[in-house]
């Protein structure tokens, strides 16, 4: 089945790219820039195009794919429209995001997706793969849980050099002005930049410092769950925790100036260049989650798994491959669509219920 990798010029694209060719594929690569795609089209000897995701509904009906994988981020602003036009063309969509509006976008495109029998599942990388399976296998080992708190901790090696792709920084950047979020009763609600920062235990035996963040399982995680009640939590350094805490609302504020995002956005697209591969190979990722009940009951499980756009890349393609043998339809998280142990296909990962 023929299917689409756009966004395939950035960072990431590039990974999901490279694992696609080594797993056999040849996808139809696009993205705006025709300068960018043509010399990486003869590279790995595959076909391309061009265009923006404001002509994406017209191009994909005549192309005649079966599948789109969004890479191009931030996807406050690619993914809906390319959802739309996966719709018209019925065609699947998948995407890289971890941006809670984009994931609820999604699932409101749940009844549409249904009757034209495709499958829109957004986070198919780090964002959200690990910690939505994770949630999922707590949840399940505990069916009366209330309440779920996950922790992402990519600090775990490597420190402040961890890095991030110019792709994520420029999508945090976009998403600065939605402040936090946390979900309560079911509802998605505004939490402080800094607020309810707490220790949590980690598969290497530490006791990290993390913050609460609007990572994507505060979508995906209710959906592939029903908890109504979720936290989603990432390890950071104390000071960023500190200054968070005192000067959040000016991180908010000024993101809020399409101005100084369109700075910041070129001096990352500057001096950014992501991962290198070395870290790619040899550091980890780590995951926690927890889940509770109004009686006091609890079930826990930690994740040790690759590098962040390792795993992306990993997860990604085996996303692809999955939806291409069929069955899949309306809107899902990664857990609803393949089960809790979908990360556990990655090598070298681990899923462990005490320390």
């Amino acid at each position: 089945m023929a299917w689409m990798l756009y966004g395939v010029t950035g960072y990431t694209g590039k990974l999901l790219l490279d694992e696609a060719i080594q797993r056999g594929h040849r996808p139809l690569i696009a993205g705006r820039s025709e300068e960018k795609l043509k010399p990486l089209a003869e590279a790995y000897n595959v076909e391309y195009v061009a265009f923006g995701v404001d002509a994406a509904a017209e191009r994909l009906r005549g192309l005649g794919v079966d599948l789109v994988l969004n890479a191009a981020g931030p996807y406050l602003y690619t993914g809906a429209p390319m959802m739309d036009a996966c719709l018209h063309a019925g065609a699947h969509y998948l995407d890289i995001t971890g941006e809670f509006p984009v994931l609820e976008a999604a699932f409101a495109r749940d009844a549409a997706a249904r009757e034209r029998g495709t499958l829109i599942l957004s986070g198919v990388g780090f964002d959200v793969v690990p910690s939505d399976c994770l949630a999922r296998y707590v949840a399940d080992k505990l069916p009366t849980a209330t309440h779920l708190e996950i922790v992402v901790d990519v600090l775990g090696a490597g420190g402040l050099d961890s890095g991030a792709s110019a792709g994520t920084l420029k999508s945090m950047i976009e998403m600065s002005p939605q402040g936090g979020r946390t979900r309560r009763n079911g509802t998605l609600v505004p939490v402080d930049f800094g607020a309810e920062a707490r220790r949590f235990r980690m598969t290497d035996g530490q006791d990290v410092l993390t913050m609460a963040i609007p990572w994507g399982d505060i979508v995906t995680a209710y959906h592939s769950t029903g908890i109504p009640n979720i936290t989603t939590y990432m390890r950071l350094p104390p000071f960023f925790i500190a200054y968070a805490q005192r000067f959040g609302f000016l991180l908010i504020q000024s993101g809020r100036s399409a101005v100084i995002r369109s700075t910041m956005k070129k001096l990352i697209d500057r001096f950014v260049p992501g991962p290198s591969e070395q870290r790619r190979r040899t550091a980890r990722s780590y995951v926690y989650a927890r889940a509770t009940d109004a009686s006091g009951n609890e079930a826990e499980a930690w994740l040790d798994t690759l590098e962040a756009y390792a795993l992306t890349a990993k997860t990604g393609i085996l996303a692809v491959e999955r939806v291409l043998e069929g069955g899949y339809r309306g809107a899902q998280s990664p857990a609803q669509a393949f089960g809790a142990d979908f990360i556990l296909q990655l090598e070298s990962t681990r899923r462990y219920d005490t320390l």
